[in-house]
């Protein structure tokens, strides 16, 4: 029996299909910006890429998370 995935993660395939980007690009395109704060960053995913609010936390959350070492 296969886990299922939790947490942002849970989002990248909506994510992946509703904007046409793997995961790995948008987590590339956040890496590369000078915003540091996590609302920061969601608001620039949201006014510049059209993501959801929830589309843009989880993978901001991802990000950081892993940037972190959580």
């Amino acid at each position: 029996m296969t886990e299922s995935v939790k947490g942002p993660a849970s989002y990248f395939p909506s994510i992946e299909k509703k904007y046409g980007r793997p995961i790995a690009e948008w987590k590339e395109l956040i890496r590369s910006l000078t915003l540091t704060k996590h609302m920061e960053l969601v608001s620039w995913l949201k006014a510049e890429h059209g993501l959801g609010h929830g589309h843009a936390n989880a993978l901001v959350a991802h990000t950081l998370a892993e940037e972190s070492g959580k």
